[in-house]
């Protein structure tokens, strides 16, 4: 039996930095972890440069059924403090487009600078670690047994990820380990995911593949404006990622092809401006011909503009405009970069990240029903509430 202070079942993004803030403060703390290596997700993020958070970071970027919860660990814990520590390692950063962050040269600064920070207080990283159960004695006295030996600890940190991206390792271990100690959990499904077609629409959309065009996409309750890519199976790029998220199967979505442009207005100027004109030449000037043809036909495409009638007119705006799309459904967690639902936080602290009637249980990272949009807020979720627990434990 290996008595330590702290287990953290997870060498996640946020139990790296729990473990880290909690070995800062003297205690003696095991990570434990069934894959091979730890932070796998951190090395593939962000096209393997870690988007590792966002200039600007609120609870209105996160989804949750409490929608206050994240607030205490994210003011506690910015993301000013991890640009900080961040900088303090000279890793090279720079900011793309909506305050996204990401290093120059590779995920692996970002991993290096945890494991730096675990080694410099000598946490204990122990991978290939099967769990084959956890008992409670009492409070703040837990046992976890592994394939890699029994430990003893007072304090549980459950850091072990949602369902997405299965090929990396992902498992329900995180809620059945709430649903055993008698927390609830939401019913959790993927999310910023593309999305999948109804047969018409595939077939009609598929030769669009690959062409990727700024959107505005709206849903009842959100509303991005990004790209879109039409792909082989369906729809992806950020704004559909993002809407993704909101949606729910059997709704339908609104795309503006054209949100720079007013086309109502744009059309009756043609008109005027160059009758003979045909409504094809107008439109490829905005929009890629391959596009243009999938919404409308070739006869409507050869008419002059000057012959075009204001119900035509009217048509071509809704069709390019205000484009109702009802998805198949998703591509599913194979290729989500979040799990929607998780535990639920109305029986977590947090502040401490503990759970309320387990005395030195704590659940944090992607675990929790915590989603953020895409752009960095997942992971600054990560580091807030690691820190939060690690405060704590």
């Amino acid at each position: 039996m290996h008595k330590t202070d702290v287990v953290i079942i997870g060498a996640s993004a946020s139990g790296l930095m729990c473990a880290a803030t909690a070995g800062q403060r003297g205690r003696k703390v095991v990570v434990l972890d069934h894959a091979n290596k730890a932070g796998k997700k951190i090395l593939m993020s962000g096209g393997g440069r870690c988007n590792f958070t966002n200039y600007s970071v609120s609870a209105d970027n996160y989804l949750s059924h409490n929608p206050h919860f994240c607030k205490s660990a994210l003011s506690r814990f910015t993301q000013w403090d991890f640009i900080a520590m961040v900088e303090r390692y000279r890793i090279p950063y720079h900011e793309r487009e909506h305050g996204q962050l990401f290093c120059n040269d590779s995920a692996k600064d970002i991993l290096n600078m945890l494991l730096d920070e675990c080694q410099a207080v000598a946490v204990e990283i122990r991978l290939n670690s099967d769990i084959i159960k956890i008992e409670q004695q009492t409070d703040h006295h837990f046992i976890v047994h592994s394939s890699r030996g029994d430990f003893h600890c007072s304090s549980l940190v459950i850091a072990t990820g949602g369902l997405s991206i299965p090929t990396m390792g992902a498992t329900p271990f995180g809620y059945k380990i709430a649903e055993q100690f008698g927390l609830r959990v939401h019913a959790t499904r993927a999310g910023l995911v593309p999305f999948t077609l109804h047969v018409e629409d595939k077939q009609r959309f598929a030769p669009l593949s690959g062409i990727a065009v700024q959107s505005v996409v709206s849903h009842p309750r959100a509303t991005f404006r990004e790209n879109i890519l039409f792909t082989h199976r369906g729809l992806s790029g950020p704004a559909i990622l993002q809407i993704s998220s909101y949606w729910q199967a059997g709704e339908s979505v609104t795309i503006d092809l054209l949100p720079n442009i007013d086309l109502a207005s744009l059309l009756l100027a043609a008109q005027q401006d160059h009758p003979q004109q045909q409504l094809r030449t107008v439109l490829t000037q905005h929009l890629p011909k391959r596009l243009i043809a999938a919404f409308i036909d070739d006869a409507l495409l050869n008419q002059p503009m000057q012959h075009l009638s204001r119900q035509q007119q009217s048509f071509v705006v809704d069709q390019l405009k205000v484009w109702s799309l009802k998805p198949n459904g998703t591509e599913g967690y194979r290729t989500a970069e979040v799990t929607l639902g998780g535990v639920d936080c109305d029986d977590v602290s947090s502040k401490t990240m503990e759970a309320k009637q387990v005395k030195g249980l704590y659940f944090i990272g992607e675990v929790l029903d915590v989603s953020g949009w895409l752009g960095g807020y997942n992971f600054q979720w990560a580091w807030s509430s690691g820190w939060a627990a690690g405060q704590n434990v």
